[in-house]
């Protein structure tokens, strides 16, 4: 019976989690859908998380969030203004393009 009750709250929990925390100087990077124009292009980022845990498959609205996060901490390293993605998220991993935009 105890096992069938973690088997269910696990699952659970794991969706709630967020596991990349953003960089303050990160939350400044805008994510664009598609390539702004004007601006110089710095280069690609490819970023991967954990998709699936086991068996479970994770949120994936958590995945692209945190994809997400991951760009655009690693676009303050470059440094890049602006982001948007190249590909949708496919097994955890997502490419997007690097953008320097004077705001």
């Amino acid at each position: 019976m105890r096992f069938a009750a973690v088997a269910v709250v696990f699952p659970l929990l794991l969706t709630a989690c967020t596991w990349v925390p953003i960089a303050p100087e990160a939350r400044e990077v805008r994510v664009l859908r598609a390539a702004p124009e004007n601006c110089q292009h710095l280069g690609e980022i490819e970023v991967e998380v954990t998709d699936k845990v086991s068996l479970y498959r994770r949120n994936a609205i958590k995945v692209t969030e945190e994809l997400e996060t991951l760009a655009r901490n690693r676009a303050v390293t470059m440094p890049a203004t602006d982001i948007h993605p190249l590909s949708e998220p496919r097994e955890g991993m997502q490419r997007f393009a690097a953008w320097r935009c004077s705001r």
